[in-house]
């Protein structure tokens, strides 16, 4: 997401070194590529042409100093001006109603309302501990009705169940009744998708929403579909009384205007965005974490919190306190550490949001993805336990069942042997003078082919 725009800015950034001051001669032409940058990525021209005109206010006549370079003092007004487009702050879910507090979800077809059902009612459960019911008033697709089901049962949420035959406004009385009567301290309401701005449809979520009066009423909307995005989210917004928006599908927009449009154009707070198909992948909507990555500077916070919530603490301690004690780095050990990498969003996740890892070249961004971890999670688990405690128990022989076993090469095992050898000599560094050496250790290490280090729940 953003890759455009991110190598857009930071090309305009390395034009103004050597500069003492951002005068309007200098930052004409910067200006110039951040406009075509932001056209390129779809954004509103609306608010192409209100952005710039802020940027060009705060930085002309700007003193650079000493500390930075203008490019940076650039950055510094530019992510500071994407901040503001986006909304400032987070703005959470408001459920201070009398339970169950009702939000409703309404969108376009096609646009993932119903498996974002499914990611916020995991969220609610898991981050807010709420008892989360699920109803579709969907009586045009039978599938639908189901699809919501299975998920609800994969989240842990309660389904209400509905028919074909009945009205979606009756359904939606009834999920509502039935909340209160099993204590349910929220109820989302999935609604039948448009594939355009209808009248009659319109009209039926208008009803819907009349008879819940719900708490939050929520536009979720596909970021692929670019400058559409922000015009449907209007649209939508002048029929209902939205109270946030919902951008799915972000982790494949490669123009990533939506998010920076939408906003302005509906005048409604970003509250989550979707940032692939797991029913965890949803993250609430920072705008200063957004502007962070959309300049390369990485979103270490997000990462932080990803951490708290997903490396399992206990099992890292309790391979801090193996290392100390002199003891290996086995295969169990190292199926661990990419089990909980997997778990905070595999490579190419935690690549997002590190910072300066935008400039990386091309080629290393495409081997940046899971396949690799996944293979050596495969060699492991073909393993026995007596193998994974002693890799020096795994010969030739071994070797091939093992390949055979997962389906792979025996130059398969034998290069995961070599990685796990090198990481052993690294952890035993790290158990002896702490991170400055493991990372002495890793250097030039690192497996080719996407397969990188562990580092979902190193120790410490």
């Amino acid at each position: 997401m953003f890759e455009n725009l991110s190598e857009r800015l930071s090309q305009t950034v390395k034009k103004l070194r050597g500069q003492a001051r951002l005068t309007d001669d200098n930052i004409k032409d910067a200006l110039r590529d951040v406009r075509m940058a932001l056209l390129e990525a779809d954004v509103a021209l609306p608010v192409v042409r209100e952005f710039t005109n802020k940027v060009r206010e705060r930085a002309i006549g700007q003193e650079v100093l000493e500390s930075l370079s203008p490019g940076q003092a650039l950055i510094k007004v530019v992510n500071d001006e994407l901040v503001a487009i986006m909304g400032k702050a987070n703005e959470t879910l408001s459920l201070n109603a009398q339970p169950p507090a009702v939000i409703l979800m309404a969108g376009l077809q096609g646009a993932g309302k119903t498996t974002t059902v499914g990611k916020l009612t995991r969220f609610l459960k898991e981050r807010q501990n709420k008892s989360v019911m699920v109803a579709s008033c969907d009586v045009y697709r039978p599938a639908a009705i189901k699809q919501l089901e299975t998920i609800a049962t994969q989240t842990g949420g309660i389904f209400f169940p509905s028919e074909v035959a009945q009205r979606p406004v009756d359904i939606a009385k009834a999920a509502v009744a039935q909340a209160k009567l099993k204590y349910m301290d929220v109820l989302i309401i999935d609604t039948a998708g448009r594939l355009h701005v209808d009248a009659e449809m319109m009209a039926e979520i208008q009803a819907i929403h009349a008879a819940v009066n719900p708490i939050e009423t929520l536009f979720v909307v596909d970021s692929m579909t670019g400058q559409d995005a922000a015009n449907t989210a209007k649209a939508f917004g002048d029929a209902l009384p939205l109270t946030g928006v919902v951008l799915t599908k972000a982790d494949g927009d490669a123009r990533g205007g939506a998010a920076l449009s939408v906003r302005h154009v509906t005048g409604k707070p970003i509250k989550f965005i979707g940032m692939g198909e797991k029913l965890d992948a949803l993250e609430p909507f920072y705008p200063d974490r957004m502007a962070s990555r959309i300049l390369g500077m990485g979103d270490v916070l997000s990462l932080i919190e990803e951490a708290q919530r997903n490396v399992d603490h206990k099992k890292a301690q309790a391979l801090a306190k193996k290392l100390n004690k002199g003891k290996g780095f086995d295969f169990e050990d190292l199926r661990e550490q990419m089990t909980q990498m997997l778990k905070m969003g595999g490579v190419a996740g935690l690549l997002d949001k590190l910072p300066g890892m935008g400039n990386l070249p091309a080629g290393v961004k495409d081997q940046a993805n899971d396949k690799e971890i996944r293979r050596m999670i495969a060699i492991i688990n073909s393993m026995t336990v007596a193998e994974r405690r002693n890799p020096d128990l795994i010969k030739s022989g071994r070797k091939r069942r093992i390949a055979a076993g997962c389906g792979l090469q025996v130059q398969d095992v034998n290069r995961l042997l070599k990685q796990h050898l090198q990481m052993s000599k690294a952890m035993k560094q790290f158990s002896k003078g702490g991170m400055r050496k493991l990372m002495s250790g890793l250097k030039g290490k690192l497996p080719p082919g996407g397969g990188f280090p562990p580092m979902g729940g190193f120790p410490g």
